[in-house]
């Protein structure tokens, strides 16, 4: 499958795999910036996609970004339409007390192409059973019963 990308700034970086065996595609920087703690930007990679037919780009933050330096992509994981042929941007966020300087040329994220499903809507009055039921948010966690009840008053 090809993923055709369009430079649109003179700083961009065409997006590579770092690995043959990685998932996302590195996405960098094509501008500084300063991100002081706490606050966050949108930062502008310097390139377009034309994604294939019933794709998406995932925008997905790097681990070693995260680990190192408290920053993260906000909106986690970012959704790029098929449809969508304007500039790809990042929105960052600093969760450390310090600011970070952002380069020109700095891996800020990674991009995950993946198979987008279409469905038709139904509306229904009833859904089928399931062993879950409506249990959600923290409805399967490891804490007592006991401890539970306390979280709910």
């Amino acid at each position: 499958m090809k993923l055709l990308i369009k430079k649109l700034h003179e700083n961009a970086v065409i997006p590579q795999y770092a690995h043959e065996s990685d998932a996302g595609l590195d996405l960098c920087s094509c501008v500084e910036a300063k991100l002081p703690p706490g606050e966050f930007k949108l930062i502008p990679t310097g390139i377009a996609i034309g994604l294939p037919p019933l794709t998406q780009a995932e925008i997905r933050p790097r681990s070693g970004l995260a680990v190192n330096s408290g920053i993260t992509v906000l909106n986690s994981p970012g959704t790029v339409d098929s449809g969508y042929t304007g500039e790809i941007k990042v929105i960052l966020i600093n969760h450390s007390k310090q600011a970070f300087k952002i380069v020109p040329g700095m891996k800020i994220a990674q991009m995950v192409i993946c198979p987008v499903i279409k469905v038709q809507t139904v509306t229904a009055d009833i859904l089928p059973c399931t062993d879950r039921g409506e249990g959600g948010f923290g409805s399967t966690g490891t804490v007592s019963g006991e401890s539970r009840q306390l979280w709910q008053l």
